[in-house]
């Protein structure tokens, strides 16, 4: 029993110091909202404060010529620059866009969410640097997968 109750104190004291705040789910929400808010502005500034610098984001394409798949990467100055440019008509979201953002997993330095836009979904990685969240992965898809082709 008493081999128990320590174990237990380990226990409690462990996930009290490595647990989550409510702070850290909010910023890392913020984040997570920044990155696909900076595409709705359009917003490169938005978009650059979200990104870790060594941000990778993937996704698997389809090549119909060579009929393979291959992975399509993205880095934070790629993502920095489509902010700045993708929507700059306003006309690549409706009016009131999707934004859902789900926490899957959170820990004193590493997170992982979904995202969920209007015609894709995002899997995120999210860290915890010096004090701040920042994105430092992405996998995504379209939500038609034909769309990858």
């Amino acid at each position: 029993m008493k081999k128990y109750s320590v174990f237990m104190v380990i226990v409690f004291c462990s996930f009290k110091f490595h647990a989550q705040t409510a702070q850290d789910s909010a910023a890392i929400k913020r984040v997570a909202l920044a990155y696909i808010e900076a595409q709705h502005i359009p917003n490169p500034k938005l978009m650059e404060g979200a990104l870790h610098p060594r941000m990778v984001k993937r996704s698997v394409f389809r090549s119909k010529a060579a009929k393979k798949d291959y992975v399509s990467e993205y880095f934070a100055e790629n993502m920095v620059i489509l902010a700045e440019t993708y929507n700059v008509k306003g006309d690549k979201f409706p009016k009131s866009p999707r934004k859902e953002v789900k926490l899957l997993d959170v820990s004193a330095k590493t997170a992982s969410i979904k995202l969920l836009a209007d015609a894709w979904i995002d899997y995120m990685h999210i860290v915890k640097e010096n004090g701040e969240w920042k994105i430092i992965n992405v996998l995504w898809q379209y939500n038609d997968v034909s769309q990858h082709e």
